[in-house]
């Protein structure tokens, strides 16, 4: 354990090791409640051509918009969470890197740079495969938001503490089967609620993809 802690930390190895702690600092504050996963998430829902007329002539900047958002479709971002995708990568990237240096007896960063441009290449290639699997899970999850029960005018508990900016989730009782869980935004600036709170869903926020709650006392 000594050799490997003393690898992770050696130049050419630095920079998957500051990765990796940093997606088991991210997943540590969402267990205790502090983020929500999908609040580092990427939208990738947008237009960015811009307004479309018959004649018009596309532009080098939505082209290569375009190009991006297919190259992130490829490897699943925007089908799954960033954070989940970036998990699938760091593991490969961090292990990869400690063995190809150890075995090539490297130490120095330069080197280690280099090597990190195939690693990180075959990393991307094996999060794709390990995250395709969760495509058709989070597309169902969304689906249900959008065409299952509809949770408007329901009271709530809050799971993960929201304001209007922070994205926050919570959980509403239906009448049979399991809760639905939801991201939720509080409606007003001046709301901010807690884990065990309750609300009222009032609105669907479509571009945000997130319902929009208020508190709310339960007699």
């Amino acid at each position: 354990m000594t050799e490997l802690l003393r690898a992770a930390v050696l130049p050419p190895n630095l920079f998957p090791t500051g990765l990796l702690v940093f997606i088991l600092l991210y997943w540590l504050t969402v267990i205790i409640g502090l983020l929500d996963f999908k609040s580092l998430d990427l939208d990738t829902s947008h237009d960015f051509d811009g307004p479309h007329h018959e004649h018009a002539i596309p532009s080098a900047a939505g082209m290569s918009v375009s190009w991006l958002n297919h190259v992130l479709g490829f490897f699943n971002l925007g089908r799954v969470p960033l954070m989940v995708f970036l998990s699938f990568v760091a593991l490969p990237l961090w292990v990869g890197s400690i063995l190809l240096n150890y075995f090539l007896g490297n130490a120095a960063l330069l080197p280690g740079l280099l090597l990190l441009v195939p690693l990180l290449a075959g990393s991307l290639l094996v999060a794709k495969v390990l995250t395709t699997p969760f495509v058709r899970l989070f597309s169902a999850l969304e689906k249900n938001h959008d065409t299952g029960a509809q949770p408007l005018g329901k009271v709530c508990t809050v799971l993960l503490p929201t304001t209007r900016e922070r994205l926050g989730q919570a959980s509403v009782k239906l009448l049979s089967g399991a809760p639905l869980v939801l991201n939720v935004r509080a409606v007003s600036a001046a709301s901010e609620l807690h884990k065990g709170d309750s609300a009222l869903v009032i609105d669907y926020d479509a571009e945000r993809r997130c319902y929009l709650i208020e508190p709310y006392e339960v007699v």
